[in-house]
């Protein structure tokens, strides 16, 4: 293990990891920490953290991205880019396997949510009263709605025919035989014996996977879930001597489908993992996914989120002739990317209905110190966290299920 998650691990275990969830805030050291503070060194590191922007650096950003937005790729080649999505990922895991991205040693200074907390604190205890409900309803996972459909027929049909308080009666006698038709123990699922829940959204090669796995040995009580809508980068997961069945589970699948299920129930998972992967959707579907994927979280279950910002250098690095529409962009090897602004990702996740925790924008400079060539990097990160409190609607139909 790499001495940068040993590190982190030690902090977890004397509860020290830093919780920056404020709004706006840029990151903390360790990472983040670099700061130009004279031109004249610009070249002695490989990048620069919180970069600021001049006028003219905005403005001839803007200009490029204006020229190489100017002229838009065919419509019936944008279909194609659409429709066959998981066709050029494929290709692309085939050809790079596992050696294009670098492991993501980083996520956990960024993200220390994706770990369990202390069992004993207050956060945990709310998390088990939460866990008591989910069960409940766990148990009629693929029987709820039907369940809930029954009892509103009988107790329409109870009221027509023999009045209100003869309704109530047969009600209450149908509630209690529908009550025992539902099974004692939840229906099996991957990590269903879990206490805490992981889903990372576009696993690639599992280059966010194996770090997370290798750290989750210190907490047997987790589980991760992974999934890409490439069959050939979770083959490229499971065949990985890290991989785990036993506290893992990757698999194939379309989040930009609604209709497709998850192999576990809904409103079960602590976080959700959304790394470099929203850009790759089509704009006009990010909001759906973010719709699915917020009913998937428990309450005070969190969204971790990193994409590209907007003029970021791969946005500027792209040639006339390569525009989708606006910010949104075809690489050469038929993958798609999109280049979002911080008031953009909030109005995503404020309309999922999750909470806005963290939402800033990293800007770094990154250098070639052997060409003495300067980039600029923009990011946008976030954590957005799902409510607390239940609606009564809500809650009432939870226990309904109990």
């Amino acid at each position: 293990m790499s001495g940068i998650w040993r590190n982190s691990i030690f902090c977890l275990r004397i509860g020290k990891v830093p919780q920056r969830c404020q709004s706006g805030n840029p990151p903390v050291a360790p990472l983040g920490s670099r700061i130009l503070t004279d031109p004249a060194k610009v070249f002695e590191h490989n990048m620069w953290d919180h970069m600021q922007w001049s006028k003219e650096e905005e403005a001839a950003a803007r200009k490029k991205v204006e020229e190489n937005s100017a002229v838009r790729v065919l419509l019936e080649e944008q279909v194609k880019y659409e429709s066959e999505a998981s066709k050029y990922w494929d290709t692309f895991y085939k050809i790079h396997k596992n050696k294009f991205f670098k492991d993501r040693n980083w996520l956990l200074r960024e993200f220390p949510e994706i770990l369990p907390v202390d069992q004993n604190t207050e956060e945990k205890a709310k998390e088990f009263l939460w866990d008591h409900v989910k069960t409940n309803a766990a148990n009629s996972f693929s029987r709820s709605v039907t369940m809930l459909e029954e009892k509103n027929h009988y107790k329409k049909s109870s009221v027509l025919s023999d009045g209100q308080s003869k309704a109530g009666s047969n009600f209450s006698n149908l509630d209690s035989e529908e009550h025992r038709k539902v099974p004692l123990k939840p229906e099996p699922f991957p990590g269903s014996n879990a206490t805490f829940r992981i889903l990372e959204v576009g696993c690639g090669a599992g280059n966010s996977v194996f770090p997370i796995l290798d750290t989750l040995q210190n907490a047997p009580e987790s589980f991760l879930y992974c999934c890409d809508f490439s069959s050939g980068a979770v083959e490229l997961v499971k065949s990985h001597s890290a991989y785990r069945a036993a506290q893992c589970c990757a698999f194939v699948h379309d989040v930009c489908d609604d209709g497709l299920p998850y192999p576990f129930p809904d409103g079960i998972l602590d976080v959700i993992l959304l790394v470099f992967v929203l850009s790759s959707i089509h704009p006009d579907r990010m909001q759906g996914v973010i719709n699915r994927l917020s009913k998937l979280l428990k309450p005070g279950g969190m969204l971790l989120f990193r994409d590209y910002g907007r003029y970021d250098k791969t946005q500027l690095r792209f040639k006339i002739g390569h525009c989708l529409s606006e910010n949104f962009y075809v690489r050469g090897d038929g993958t798609r990317a999109y280049f979002f602004t911080k008031g953009e990702v909030h109005n995503m996740f404020h309309k999922a209905g999750l909470d806005e925790k963290q939402n800033l924008v990293d800007r770094r400079l990154q250098v070639n110190r052997k060409k003495q060539v300067k980039m600029h990097r923009v990011w946008v990160q976030g954590k957005f966290q799902k409510p607390l409190h239940l609606t009564q609607k809500s809650s009432n139909l939870m226990f309904s299920l109990s």
